[in-house]
C-alpha cells in the first residue's frame, strides 16, 4: 500500500461511498453523472456520495449516507424504505483516491417524483431496464454487474 493511502497514524485511509439502485416496474433509475464529477464523469451510476462525519457516535452509517444522498441528489425521500444490501468493491477513483464502495438497493416509492436536485452531481435522471443500461455506451462493467446483482438481491427478498 503507497503512502499515500495511509494515514498519519500508518492506517490505510478510504472514502467510503455508497450508491443506491432504485427499482420501480422493472426499471432502475440510474443517474447520468455530472461532467465536472472527479470521478466517472457523464457515466450511468446509481445515486449516492461518500459518508461524511458527524459529531458523535454515527450508528447505521451507510444506510443514512444512502438515504441522504438520493434526497440530495434526486429529491426522493427513503425514510422507511428498505435497503437491500447487494455488494461492495474497493477501487481507486479517477482523482486518486482509495474508495471503499457499498451498493444498496430498494423500490422507488410509488408517490415519488425524482428530480436532479443536485445538478454539479447530476445531469440526468434515467428509468432503464438491465438490458437498456448495458447497451447504453455510458454505462461501466461495474454498473452492469451491480444492477444484475441488485436484480437479484430484490428478487429474494
Amino acid at each position: 500500500m503507497t503512502e499515500e493511502w495511509l494515514t498519519t497514524g500508518g492506517r490505510p485511509a478510504f472514502v467510503v461511498n455508497v450508491e443506491v439502485h432504485l427499482h420501480q416496474d422493472g426499471r432502475w433509475l440510474l443517474i447520468r453523472r455530472s461532467e465536472q464529477e472527479a470521478h466517472a464523469a457523464g457515466l450511468l451510476s446509481g445515486v449516492g456520495g461518500k459518508a461524511e462525519p458527524g459529531t458523535g457516535e454515527m450508528t447505521d452509517i451507510l444506510e443514512e449516507t444512502a438515504r441522504r444522498e438520493v434526497a440530495e441528489e434526486i429529491a426522493v425521500d427513503l425514510t422507511g424504505v428498505p435497503l437491500t444490501y447487494v455488494e461492495s468493491s474497493l477501487f481507486t477513483a479517477d482523482d486518486g483516491d482509495l474508495v471503499v464502495n457499498v451498493v444498496f438497493a430498494a423500490d422507488l416509492p410509488a408517490d415519488a417524483r425524482p428530480v436532479v436536485a443536485a445538478p454539479d452531481e447530476v445531469a440526468a435522471i434515467q428509468l432503464m431496464t438491465v438490458e437498456e443500461a448495458e447497451d447504453d455506451p455510458k454505462c461501466p462493467y461495474w454498473i452492469s454487474r451491480s444492477l444484475r446483482r441488485a436484480a437479484a438481491a430484490l428478487a429474494t427478498v
